[in-house]
């Protein structure tokens, strides 16, 4: 599926004849966003897969911080990806002006308290309705240790994979596409997407290897496309809320690596990605049934990639407080997360 992206005319900083690289990153913003995000962070993570971590075509091993080699190993590439290229591609593109809406929505706390009860909440709930289906019903409880650390690792993992992550996908390119290619179409396009760019790291201990099947990667990106849906339904219904964006993602890491691998111990990491990724497809699902495939967007698509960023374009705070949430999509929308394989930032 094409990428739609602006045309020169379009862009208030292209300059006339510039046919150099930032010509190009003015032309095309979505596209140079998508390869320096992927190219960099692969690029990144190059050492780490080819060390003792990974193929061990290398001698040398990432230490240990916090009990994982993947704190040195992935989270360099995942901070100069998605996050570092937005910034780069947003200030060429647009200018000051861009980078304050860029940046404004990652202060958007102001939601009402429903959608942080969703993000709290309801992620662990369908999570924890994915485990009982997949372990035949057997659950032990978590530890008092594992309870009582929950909430910093949560926070945690709202300052490593959240902070890295969102304010690329979620944040520039889901922003920038649903105004040229509609909320639909947007959704099936960087949910792949985002799948892809965590594909080398199946190559490392990050993915399993080498003891993962060859079909983890595949139910990884099937899990990537329906959770993204649910996420460009919470990024709408929220007025482009980037910090409940992040809370999402960080709540399905969190509860996966920590008490869901504590209550649910007959599940390996191929069963636990597995009945998350059952769950995500459910509520992906009844989502786009329930919105008619808008999920919540009520802007405009002007065909453009006119980048308005100012949550004009997607439900409102005040939109969010009057639209109550239905039991399907409350409680099996926000289902699993990219952590499932480990406790991985």
């Amino acid at each position: 599926m094409t990428i739609t992206d602006r045309p020169p005319a379009a862009t208030s900083t292209a300059r006339s004849g510039d046919l150099g690289p930032l010509g190009a990153i003015r032309r095309h913003p979505l596209l140079s966003f998508f390869l320096l995000a992927n190219g960099l962070s692969w690029l990144a993570w190059l050492p780490y897969i080819l060390s003792l971590n990974g193929l061990g075509l290398w001698g040398v091993e990432f230490p240990a911080l916090l009990g994982s080699s993947q704190l040195l190993g992935v989270l360099p590439g995942a901070y100069l990806g998605p996050i570092g290229s937005a910034l780069l591609v947003t200030a060429i593109v647009d200018g000051r002006a861009g980078l304050r809406r860029w940046a404004g929505r990652l202060l958007r706390w102001n939601v009402n308290w429903r959608w942080y009860a969703i993000a709290l909440f309801a992620v662990p709930a369908a999570t924890l309705l994915a485990g009982v289906l997949y372990s035949g019903g057997e659950i032990h409880a978590p530890s008092t240790m594992m309870l009582i650390a929950y909430v910093p690792l949560l926070l945690f993992q709202m300052i490593t994979t959240g902070l890295a992550e969102e304010p690329g996908w979620r944040d520039f390119a889901l922003a920038r596409m649903q105004h040229t290619m509609g909320p639909l179409r947007s959704a099936f396009v960087l949910g792949p997407i985002w799948g892809l760019w965590h594909l080398p790291l199946f190559f490392t201990e990050w993915g399993g290897w080498p003891d993962a099947s060859w079909h983890r990667p595949v139910v990884f990106v099937v899990f990537c496309i329906a959770f993204n849906v649910v996420m460009s339904w919470v990024f709408n219904r929220t007025g482009e809320s980037l910090p409940l964006s992040m809370l999402m993602h960080a709540g399905v890491n969190t509860f996966a690596s920590s008490l869901g691998a504590e209550m649910f111990p007959t599940l390996n990491a191929e069963t636990s990605l597995q009945s998350m990724t059952v769950v995500a497809v459910i509520a992906a699902a009844a989502l786009l049934v329930t919105t008619r495939g808008q999920l919540g967007f009520s802007g405009s698509v002007s065909g453009n990639g006119t980048d308005t960023g100012t949550g004009t374009g997607a439900g409102s705070d005040s939109d969010a407080r009057s639209v109550p949430v239905t039991g399907a999509a409350a409680a099996a929308g926000p289902s699993g997360d990219i952590s499932a394989l480990s406790s991985r930032p």
